[in-house]
């Protein structure tokens, strides 16, 4: 019979430094963001979240505010919640900085080292239709 020590004391993801652009410097160094691993309990409020019933009844899932709000969640640094970053940028709240301060190249880059460090580099779609049923 196995134990349940393995399920008690998991081995935490730790979090990671990503390099998403070179036109963040400090000292002349450039300066890594810091993500997150996401968990599934966070992932199934951000389906919920942007899971709508249109005017037939049918549900709507909007995939990319999905993934700007996912990606979003797991920046640890720069803390995108800091009002004078945003003032800086002059947009309000964490998705909306994002996408102003990278450019596309930077902002994907971003978005797939947050899903494979949170496990979603396999196919999301099948965790996206399990959580909505």
């Amino acid at each position: 019979m196995k134990s349940l020590k393995a399920f008690l004391n998991p081995v935490q993801v730790e979090n990671k430094e990503v390099i998403v652009s070179n036109r963040f410097k400090e000292n002349d160094k450039v300066v890594p963001f810091i993500i997150r691993p996401i968990t599934q309990e966070e992932n199934k409020l951000l389906i919920k979240k942007y899971t709508k019933k249109d005017k037939k009844g049918t549900e709507v899932f909007d995939r990319a505010e999905y993934v700007q709000a996912l990606t979003a969640s797991a920046v640890v640094f720069p803390d995108l919640k800091n009002a004078e970053l945003q003032n800086a940028y002059g947009v309000l709240g964490e998705s909306s900085l994002l996408q102003k301060m990278l450019y596309v190249g930077e902002y994907a880059e971003l978005a797939i080292a947050v899903q494979e460090l949170s496990g979603l580099d396999k196919d999301i779609n099948n965790d996206i239709e399990e959580a909505k049923n």
